[in-house]
């Protein structure tokens, strides 16, 4: 073989080698880029889902306070109803007796 083919195969061999290398880093800083993103929006929506939940537990625990109170009440409530419907229907009162 000749010089001129060896320069021409060795420098072959160095372009593609250059631009492999070349796109391997582009892609490598791509990929490190959209991760960048990806982490970014994912702490994002970690801090909002977050403050959701915790807006949402707090909803909740009012109205579930706020149906404990009720149920109570009407509880309560039901017992006096059945005091008042036991005396109602108590033995019947005779008003007039018959002394025969």
């Amino acid at each position: 073989m000749t010089t001129e083919t060896w320069t021409i195969v060795v420098s072959a061999i160095g372009i593609v080698l250059t631009l492999g290398a070349s796109l391997f880093a582009a892609g490598a800083w791509m990929i490190r880029r959209i991760d960048d993103r990806i982490d970014a929006v994912d702490e994002k929506l970690s801090t909002r889902i977050d403050a959701v939940d915790e807006k949402l537990s707090t909803r909740i625990d009012a109205v579930d306070e706020k149906l404990s109170t009720r149920i109570d009440a009407v509880a309560a409530d039901v017992t006096d109803l059945k005091i008042s419907v036991a005396r109602l229907e108590g033995p019947p009162r005779h008003l007039l007796t018959a002394s025969r």
